[in-house]
Formats: structure tokens, C-alpha cells, sequence
């Protein structure tokens, strides 16, 4: 069930969702430093993050499912939101070089036709980056947070559903290691929690970062199937043979 827009921007306005988006917008730049001259989508609710990786790309859409519903991006210049059926994305095959996904999948209740479609819209070299919640994590247990809702994944879970659909997992990474709290004690420290929690690699982070490459299977051609030569010619019916 999808998180409707009004909340997940009333969440990304608050002091907590600043600082997460903060967070996981490092892990994001850390994978992906230069668009230059690449076309870039967001899915699910990503524009908080297309800010801050967007400024080279050629081109940037944020496409929002009907079921949760659309705000405007940016405030300045030409819209450049959409709202769409995920079964059904308006543009042709392999028409784009990156594609962002936070508040997607794990929201999706048809992930099987949800991923088929971004395969088929993916350039053949280009990438996907999906965050959901971690399962392990805190933020995956309470419902005060967008990442508390829909379905959490473990990196074995999600890394097994991107081969299934065809694709082939680069890289990962965790983000927000600080408590789902606004308390200002936490929100304080959290760049010192994401520092330190990186480093040691906690296992109760609050999202999952996985980068995957679209993976294109060459056709095999027809063998050439040659004729069989026997060695020994066969003998006609009621020939002498000496």
C-alpha cells in the first residue's frame, strides 16, 4: 500500500526527514559522483534526492504512482513530474541511463511487473539504484516514518529479486544508523552515527542502498547442422559381392 504524497512530503519537510534525505543522499552522490550527459528518472517519491545528483544529468523525470499521487518538482522553471501507472511507463524501450528508486519497490504490491518495466525502459548499459528499508533496521519497525511501511528487504532478499527480473547487483550500501526519533540529542548526532556506522558496518542500519546493472543475454544463433557422409557406400539390393 502506497504512502500517500501529502505525508512523505510533510515527512521530508520535518527536521528528521532533512536529515535522513542528508544521509542517504551522501550514499547516493558516493554511487553515483557524474551524470554528466546522462538521462536520469526518479521513481516512487525520489525528488528530495534528485536534488543533489541531478545538476550534470541531460535529463531528469520524477515518475509518482496514481496510487499515492504527485506534487510539483521543481518549485522553479518546468515541471518535470508525472504521474503514472507503474505497469505502464510512458516512454520506450531502453530510453534511460539511470534510474533512482525510494518508496517504490518495497511499496509496490506487483514488484514482478514494477521491475519487469524499469528493465524494459533501462538503457542496455545503464544502472538502477534501489533503497528500501532494512529489515534488520529500527526505521522498518515503526510506522512515524515513510520507511516503516510496505515491505522491508535484507540484502540476500533484494539482491535475489534484481537477478530474477534481470538484473545483476554492482554495489551496495547502508544509510541512517541513528534512531527514527526527532529529539534533538539524535538529530545531532547523526552525521557522527552515519560516519562512524559505515565504518563498522552496524547491521541495524535503516535502508539499504543496492546498485544493479540491466543484464542483456546475446541471442544464439541456429547451429549449422552439416550433413552426415557415410564412409562406406551401401551395397544394392541382390549385388555380387566378391
Amino acid at each position: 500500500m502506497y504512502v500517500d504524497v501529502k505525508d512523505l512530503r510533510d515527512f521530508y519537510d520535518s527536521p528528521l526527514g532533512k536529515v535522513a534525505c542528508e544521509a542517504i543522499s551522501q550514499r547516493i552522490y558516493a554511487r553515483w559522483p557524474k551524470l554528466s550527459g546522462l538521462s536520469l528518472l526518479g521513481m516512487g517519491y525520489a525528488t528530495p534526492y534528485l536534488n543533489s545528483v541531478d545538476h550534470n544529468a541531460r535529463s531528469c523525470l520524477a515518475f509518482m504512482p496514481a496510487g499515492q499521487g504527485v506534487t510539483i518538482w521543481p518549485d522553479n522553471g518546468r515541471v518535470r513530474t508525472c504521474l503514472v501507472h507503474n505497469r505502464k511507463l510512458p516512454l520506450p524501450d531502453n530510453s534511460i541511463d539511470r534510474i533512482l528508486c525510494v518508496h517504490g519497490l518495497e511499496l509496490n504490491q506487483s514488484s514482478n511487473e514494477y521491475l519487469a518495466e524499469i528493465w524494459r525502459v533501462l538503457n542496455p548499459e545503464g544502472r538502477i539504484l534501489i533503497v528500501v528499508p532494512n529489515r534488520r533496521g529500527i526505521w522498518a519497525r515503526t510506522e512515524q516514518t515513510p520507511f516503516g511501511h510496505g515491505s522491508p528487504y535484507t540484502y540476500r532478499q533484494l539482491g535475489m529479486q534484481l537477478r530474477q527480473h534481470r538484473f545483476t547487483p554492482e554495489g551496495s550500501a547502508e544509510a541512517l544508523f541513528m534512531p527514527p526519533s526527532s529529539r534533538p540529542v539524535f538529530l545531532r548526532s547523526a552525521k557522527t552515527l552515519e560516519r562512524y556506522g559505515s565504518k563498522i558496518w552496524l547491521p541495524f542500519a535503516g535502508v539499504i542502498l543496492m546498485e544493479a546493472s540491466k543484464t542483456v543475454f546475446n541471442p544464439i544463433k541456429p547451429a549449422t547442422v552439416k550433413r552426415f557422409q557415410p564412409l562406406l557406400k551401401p551395397i544394392p539390393a541382390g549385388a555380387v559381392t566378391s
